[in-house]
């Protein structure tokens, strides 16, 4: 009996040391775990898993050892929680850097393969498709060769991996947002081409080629795959976390990289909400009239008529307007940028007229009296400048200086509308917020208006210094293109016309004398031309405004009485009024000037009154009124110079024309544009023929005219009998 518990104390005792053995070892091969654990592996073997039958021992020996049992068992309890704890931490971080493998390896296959055989779509659908996914590929391969590196510090791992979400929390919202903004209109294109068959079977035909797991899914199965992984980035730093012991110093750290993606897909939710709001409103719809008309509705017009009442309310200083000056700032040097791109855009399209009128200019075609070899190499060297060097220039003017200002003054209208549709929404703002404070609550629709006002209000201010910033680029860029044009032109010129340089009369001067010859001959020149002007001046002052338009001279009256010649204003050019309190006036109309500037301080909107109507117009596009009195004109009259036709008198005056009798052949002296259908246009030089000198009222300021088979009035003082061979008294300097 003795022996037989003997035997089973020490098989007991060989039991404890090996399941003791198990354990440690066990513990000592999670640190360097390669990599992901098979099942059996995920589930370690603990001393209570020995499940061998024991023998019969005796209760009092067992009990000898009892005490010793029992105080190493919440030990090992213990250290058998925390290699769990360890274990899955392990493989949450393999699951992560395995995955971000095989994420980085599809963004690959889908930016080199398909996209290199999907080249036959459409323009432009390729950049729509794949979006900013090389910059992701660009971001994603730099963090994935992070997560690399820590794995050679098993023991930091957790936090350094922490440390690296942080770093790259910037990057990841920037490449993310944009491709989650563009992601939707992407799904419109492919469910576009599902409507073609045979576009649909070669576009899935090429990703089950490169893709097999992609299915019948096609594109859409690749182009939700960054969106996917940006939204698991959290789920897979929280199952990190989940592992990591509360007193590890990797513990905070991975926390506030489980908030910081968080904050990085809400940022990214908001901001394609933005992006849909904008792109709503960025939309430039062709419609008809009679389309634009059978959209007003009661609720449109409830609308409309709310917004005016809250800007009345705002001009007459009863409620106040909603400040926001970094707003304003950047509307202003927003409105600058779209001016500099117009202006360059409009001086370009008349550089290309003007060259295209050269180009039509072919000297070389035409027979010069002038013989010998000079007038052959000249008619040589135009003729090779004409189909060269000149051709070349015009074509590269098209495609590297006009496309690419037009294509910018596109881009200008979407933030155009965003901004005009912006001031429309804080009208809507404004009234919510007043009923909020009134009344503490607001509908439905009214808090949706409040939040479409936010949301356009900080895109704008978001994506204005961007895009004001990238616009001064291009118009720098194409200014530097167009330079660059010129100075390669003349190149060419000069270079082609090497060997003509022998003919001229000075190829044999010095350059420093040639420049002072050149010098001496433009300052004569420049003499010649400044009394020439001033001749011209003395006997032809040229007319600076349109005569006031018919039975407009009561209206002129009233406003003279009321306000005084000082405040009279005459309109240049035609003015169509675009928003609730602008004007619509037409050229030549005359108003009187209340105030230089608009509500917001505006220097360049003035308030002005038409004698009917008051309102707001462009500053530049008005010019002083200068009345002249009767004793001026007398004083005009006996000095020499022609009668102001500018401004008639109160009292009928004699017109620039002295009665001409029916049927008589003058000339247009000034040009003249028709501003209604009963008046006619005019080119200065042109010949006209007089049907009536007077209009209907018995007016001699207006005269029936012909030109060119069509008939109508033009002002009377627009017209001089034809000029003799010395008109005006003085020849050109000689």
């Amino acid at each position: 009996m003795t022996q037989g518990v003997c035997a089973a104390n020490d098989r007991l005792q060989r039991g404890n040391r090996q399941r003791r053995g198990r354990a440690l070892r066990v513990h000592n091969r999670l640190p360097s775990l390669p990599g992901p654990c098979s099942r059996a592996q995920r589930v370690p073997v603990t001393p209570e898993g020995d499940r061998r039958v024991r023998e019969p021992v005796d209760m009092a020996d067992f009990r000898a050892d009892e005490p010793s049992s029992r105080s190493e068992s919440p030990e090992l309890e213990g250290k058998d929680s925390e290699d769990k704890s360890l274990l899955h931490q392990r493989l949450a971080i393999r699951e992560l850097t395995d995955t971000e493998f095989s994420y980085l390896h599809m963004l690959r296959l889908c930016a080199s393969d398909i996209r290199g055989h999907l080249q036959q779509l459409p323009p432009g659908d390729l950049d729509v498709l794949f979006s900013n996914m090389d910059d992701i590929i660009q971001v994603s391969s730099r963090f994935l060769h992070g997560l690399q590196e820590t794995a050679h510090k098993e023991e930091e791992q957790a936090y350094l991996i922490g440390n690296l979400f942080l770093e790259f929390q910037e990057e990841f919202e920037q490449v993310y947002k944009v491709y989650c903004a563009n992601y939707d209109q992407a799904l419109l294109l492919v469910k576009s081409y599902r409507e073609e068959p045979e576009l649909q079977k070669m576009i899935q035909g090429i990703i089950e080629a490169a893709v097999p797991q992609a299915g019948s899914s096609g594109l859409s199965f690749l182009l939700v795959i960054p969106l996917q992984r940006i939204t698991k980035y959290p789920l897979l730093l929280q199952k990190i976390l989940e592992n990591t012991p509360v007193d590890s110093s990797a513990h905070p750290v991975l926390q506030r990289a489980t908030s910081a993606l968080q904050d990085v897909n809400s940022n990214i939710n908001e901001y394609k909400m933005r992006k849909e709001v904008a792109l709503k409103y960025t939309k430039v719809e062709q419609l008809s009239l009679r389309e634009r008309l059978a959209r007003i509705n009661t609720h449109t017009l409830s609308k409309k008529t709310t917004r005016l009442s809250q800007l009345l309310k705002q001009e007459a200083g009863l409620v106040p307007r909603t400040e926001d000056k970094e707003f304003d700032d950047l509307q202003e040097k927003f409105q600058w940028v779209s001016l500099c791109v117009t202006e360059l855009k409009s001086n370009v399209a008349a550089f290309m007229e003007n060259l295209e009128a050269f180009l039509c200019f072919r000297p070389h075609e035409w027979g010069l009296d002038i013989p010998g070899i000079p007038a052959e190499q000249y008619c040589s060297l135009a003729r090779d400048l004409q189909l060269g060097a000149f051709f070349q220039f015009k074509k590269r003017l098209k495609d590297l200086v006009w496309q690419p200002l037009c294509s910018l003054a596109k881009a200008l209208v979407g933030p155009q509308n965003l901004i005009k549709k912006r001031l429309d929404k804080a009208l809507d703002f404004e009234r919510v917020e007043e009923k909020l404070l009134d009344v503490g609550s607001v509908t439905y629709e009214e808090e949706a208006a409040r939040h479409t006002y936010q949301a356009l209000n900080c895109l704008l201010v978001t994506e204005l210094p961007l895009f004001n910033r990238l616009v001064t680029q291009c118009l720098g860029q194409i200014l530097c293109t167009f330079v660059v044009l010129q100075k390669d032109l003349a190149s060419q010129v000069l270079q082609r016309a090497e060997s003509s340089m022998a003919l001229l009369p000075h190829h044999h001067v010095s350059e420093p004398d040639f420049q002072k010859l050149l010098e001496d001959t433009l300052g004569q020149t420049s003499s010649q031309l400044r009394l020439f002007k001033e001749n011209f001046e003395k006997v032809l002052p040229p007319p600076t405004t349109q005569p006031l338009l018919p039975g407009s001279e009561h209206q002129f009256q009233a406003l003279l009485t009321r306000y005084g010649p000082g405040k009279l204003y005459q309109v240049t050019s035609n003015i169509s009024g675009a928003g609730a309190l602008d004007l619509t006036l037409i050229r030549g109309q005359i108003v009187a000037l209340l105030q230089n500037k608009d509500t917001k301080g505006n220097n360049n909107r003035w308030l002005v009154d038409t004698g009917g109507h008051r309102g707001y117009v462009p500053a530049g596009k008005l010019q002083l009124y200068h009345h002249i009195t009767p004793n001026e004109k007398e004083l005009r009259d006996q000095g020499g110079v022609h009668e102001d036709y500018q401004l008639p008198t109160p009292q009928p005056t004699q017109p620039f024309v002295p009665t001409v009798p029916t049927m008589t052949q003058v000339v247009a002296a000034y040009p003249f544009v028709a501003r209604s259908t009963h008046e006619l246009s005019l080119q200065a030089g042109q010949p006209v023929t007089i049907l009536e000198a007077h209009d209907k009222k018995g007016s001699p300021e207006w005269s029936l005219v012909e030109v060119n088979g069509q008939r109508g009035y033009v002002p009377s003082n627009f017209l001089v009998r034809t000029p003799s061979p010395t008109p005006w008294g003085w020849s050109l300097p000689s």
